[in-house]
């Protein structure tokens, strides 16, 4: 009985000791969060705004000289893959990983990846990098962005890779988080994806699209204009990927020390019943001594 109780009191203290680590988590991703989600709802609108507007742009283009809107040869595909850059939080980068496998269906692809556990995926799956310089999220600032952005138009036009795709987790809310599939290069991947979604895309076919004329020319308008969209589609990416992070172990931290407090109550009722049973008995072979006296 002895040993069982000092078994119970070395896990009540083990258990205390997990619910202090937890709890202090949850509260630093919570103090996180604010400025994270801030930070994402006022990206937002510049993220939904330039990939809407390079949509358009895709839809009245007449003129397929740039390489960025008829793409090239090569039928490769690269995923830029943000992930977050430590664990305990829940289902979030296991649900990113699941929607980059069903988005790449086992083909052939090169990934850059963004958050640690992002490469680490990466290199466990043996799957090509395209760079392994930002691997960390949070250290990627709007000027980080605009170097994959260059690294990303640099390998698209010299062949490289045939398209772009980013894999990221857009902040729905503190307690839901969707990962997502935004495809940003070729441009012609942005009017499929948009017909795909409304299914008009037989009226779009046959509907006239809007005549826009390029000076000096449609290669040299996209030379200028598509690394800065890229640039600030992956920032705002980054930024909903960062609050969906928080967001995410800000849940499963409160699950977890409520889990812990509920261990502890039940731990504790056991062993003071043990405690009890242990006087108890002790009183009676007390009182058999006696009487036997």
């Amino acid at each position: 009985m002895a040993a069982n109780m000092k078994a119970v009191k070395l896990r009540i203290k083990s258990v205390q000791s997990t619910m202090q680590i937890t709890k202090a988590m949850e509260l630093v991703a919570s103090s996180k969060l604010r400025r994270a989600k801030e930070r994402a709802e006022n990206s937002r609108p510049y993220f939904e705004k330039i990939y809407s507007t390079l949509k358009d742009i895709a839809n009245g283009n007449t003129d397929f000289s740039s390489v960025y809107a008829k793409g090239n040869l090569n039928t490769k595909p690269c995923f830029v893959l943000l992930a977050g850059d430590r664990g305990l939080a829940g289902g979030y980068n296991a649900n990113v990983f699941k929607r980059f496998e069903e988005l790449r269906k086992g083909q052939d692809c090169v990934v850059l990846p963004i958050g640690k556990k992002a490469l680490e995926y990466v290199k466990r799956k043996q799957i090509p990098c395209l760079t392994e310089t930002f691997a960390e999220l949070a250290n990627i600032k709007v000027s980080g962005c605009f170097d994959i952005a260059k690294m990303l138009c640099k390998a698209f036009k010299a062949g490289e890779i045939g398209s772009i795709e980013l894999v990221y987790t857009k902040f729905i809310s503190m307690l839901t988080q969707r990962p997502e599939g935004v495809p940003l290069l070729p441009l012609k991947d942005l009017v499929s994806e948009a017909s795909d979604k409304t299914g008009n895309a037989t009226e779009e076919v046959g509907k006239p699209r809007e005549l826009i004329l390029y000076e000096p020319s449609a290669e040299v308008v996209f030379e200028r204009i598509v690394p800065e969209y890229l640039a600030g589609v992956i920032y705002g990416a980054i930024c909903e990927a960062a609050a969906s992070e928080l967001a995410a172990r800000r849940t499963a931290m409160e699950s977890a020390t409520g889990n812990a407090e509920e261990m502890l109550e039940n731990l504790n009722l056991y062993y003071n019943r043990a405690r009890q049973a242990g006087i108890t008995q002790e009183i009676t072979e007390i009182v058999g001594g006696a009487e036997s006296i």
